[in-house]
């Protein structure tokens, strides 16, 4: 099985403002639910903005990330797969 790319837009007020030791705690909590589902869901990385997260995941579908929601606690506003991805090597590529 192969898993495929989403960002999960997580509506979450003022978490750009929150500590480290806050995001730290966060962290733990999405890592144990990530435990709790098994190997059908990996995170990969998290952007913080003011009002919201985006949190890219490789996940089996659509509906384990919404079970990672449930358990963690945080919310899955939106929920977009990767179709494919460029950057600026593209014009360069063969």
């Amino acid at each position: 099985m192969s898993l495929r790319k989403f960002i999960i837009e997580r509506d979450i007020p003022a978490v750009g403002s929150l500590e480290r030791d806050q995001l730290r705690g966060a962290a733990a909590k999405s890592n144990d639910a990530l435990r709790q589902i098994g190997p059908d869901i990996q995170w990969v990385e998290s952007y913080v903005a003011d009002n919201k997260t985006f949190c890219v995941y490789l996940a089996k579908d659509e509906g384990v990330i919404r079970k990672h929601a449930e358990i963690s606690g945080f919310p899955a506003t939106k929920i977009t797969e990767i179709r494919k991805m460029i950057d600026p090597t593209t014009e360069r590529a063969a």
